[in-house]
C-alpha cells in the first residue's frame, strides 16, 4: 500500500478531551515513577537491571527470544556463546550508549540514533539507500510500503531529527508528542533492520531529554508485546485512516500502566535491598554499601566484578562471595570455568516478570 509521507508538525487535531483525560493519568503516573526512581541510592542497579529486562522484551518483539538465564549469563561473560542473548545484550548496550549521549549533549540527534542502530545491527547499519523494503503482516501480504528513495529517507529523517529537538515547532505535551515521533519513525523505516528496537530506544531517551525521568526506567516493550495485535492495528489505522486519537489514546495508556507496573517492581527492588543491607550488615564484618550494590546490580555476579567495584584483591573478594553462598545470600553456579553467584531473590523478582 503506497501511503505519501507528510514531514512533521501535522496539521491534527491532538487536544480532545479523551485524549487529554488519559494525557492526566499518564502523566500522574510518571510523575511518581520519575519520584520513586529516586529512591534507589545507586542509579546503576535500576540502569542495569531494568535495562536489560527491556532488551529482552523489545528483542523479543522481534522474534529473538531469550531466557531470563541466558540473558544474566550473557551481560556477566561476553565469551557466551548464544546468539540471542547477545543480540539482546547488544540492545542493552545501545540503550545505554543512548543515555549517556541525551544526558550529556540533551539533544537527540539523527548522528545518535545512527550510534544507537549501528551497536543493534552492526552488519546492517546506515540508513537505507536500496528500494524494495515493505512491511507485511503474518499472512505475507503487503500492508505499507515505506518511503524508497534513499533522499527522501534522509530529508524525512532531518525533518524529525527538527521536530524532536524544537519545542517550538508543535506546542503539544511531550507525551502526546512521543505518541507522533513513534509513528513517524516507524513509518518513514529508515534502516534495513532494527526499526522497532531503535525506535523503542527513541521513546525513552525522549523522555530523558525533556527532564520527565532523570534515568532511563520507562519501558514500553512489555506493554508492547502483550498488545502487539492493537499496536500494529493502530499504527495501520494512522496511516490509513488518520485515526490519530485512538493511537495517541493507546500510547499514554502505555506510560500509565507501565510506569505503575514499574513502580512496584521499583519498590520490590528497594525492599530486597533493604532486606539484604540488614542481614549483611549485622551477620558480616565484611559489609558495605557497595556490596550491596554490587549483589543488585548483578543479578548473576562473579568475582572479578566485586574485585572491581569494591576494589579488593581477588582472594578477598572470592572469599566474601563463598561466604555469602554459605550462608545463602547467593547461589554459586559452576558454568564451564566459571564462577557465578546468583542473586536469587532479585533473579526470582524478574522471572516472574515472564
Amino acid at each position: 500500500m503506497n501511503i505519501s509521507l507528510q514531514k512533521l508538525p501535522l496539521d491534527i487535531n491532538v487536544k480532545t478531551s479523551d485524549i487529554y483525560e488519559n494525557l492526566n493519568k499518564a502523566s500522574r503516573a510518571l510523575g511518581e515513577l520519575k519520584g520513586e526512581s529516586k529512591t534507589i541510592p545507586n542509579e546503576e542497579i535500576l540502569i542495569n537491571t531494568l535495562a536489560l529486562q527491556e532488551a529482552k522484551d523489545s528483542s523479543a518483539i522481534e522474534n529473538i527470544i531469550t531466557t531470563q538465564d541466558d540473558l544474566y549469563r550473557a551481560d556477566a561473560d561476553d565469551s557466551f556463546n548464544n546468539l540471542a542473548a547477545k543480540e539482546v545484550k547488544n540492545y542493552a548496550n545501545a540503550l545505554k550508549k543512548g543515555f549517556k549521549l541525551v544526558k550529556k549533549h540533551h539533544l537527540l540527534t539523527n548522528n545518535y540514533i545512527l550510534e544507537i542502530q549501528k551497536i543493534i545491527e552492526p552488519i546492517k547499519q546506515g540508513f537505507r539507500r536500496i528500494p524494495g523494503t515493505v512491511l507485511q503482516n503474518s499472512a505475507g501480504e503487503t500492508i505499507y510500503k515505506p518511503p524508497q528513495d534513499a533522499n527522501e529517507i534522509v530529508a524525512l529523517m532531518s525533518n524529525l531529527e527538527n521536530y524532536i529537538n524544537e519545542d517550538s515547532l508543535h506546542d503539544i505535551d511531550p507525551l502526546i508528542k512521543m505518541a507522533i515521533i513513534h509513528y513517524q519513525f516507524e513509518s518513514i523505516h529508515p534502516f534495513y533492520d532494527g526499526n522497532g528496537r531503535t525506535g523503542r530506544i527513541i521513546n525513552i531517551l525522549y523522555l530523558l531529554q525533556k527532564k520527565l525521568l532523570d534515568i532511563p526506567v520507562l519501558y514500553l516493550s512489555k506493554y508492547i508485546i502483550e498488545n502487539k495485535t492493537d499496536y500494529y492495528q493502530l499504527l495501520q489505522g494512522v496511516r490509513t485512516e488518520n485515526d490519530w486519537e485512538s493511537w495517541i489514546i493507546w500510547m499514554l495508556n502505555g506510560i500509565a500502566e507501565t510506569s505503575q507496573h514499574t513502580v512496584i517492581i521499583i519498590s520490590e527492588i528497594k525492599r530486597l535491598m533493604m532486606d539484604y543491607k540488614h542481614r549483611i550488615r549485622n551477620q558480616y564484618k565484611f559489609y558495605s554499601q557497595d556490596l550491596i550494590n554490587n549483589l543488585f546490580k548483578h543479578p548473576y555476579t562473579k568475582i572479578e566484578f566485586v574485585e572491581h567495584e569494591l576494589r579488593v584483591s581477588r582472594k578477598t573478594a572470592s572469599g566474601y562471595l563463598n561466604q555469602l553462598s554459605e550462608d545463602g545470600f547467593v547461589k554459586k553456579m559452576k558454568i564451564k570455568n566459571s564462577n557465578y553467584y546468583v542473586n536469587l531473590p532479585l533473579f526470582t523478582l524478574f522471572a516472574g516478570e515472564e
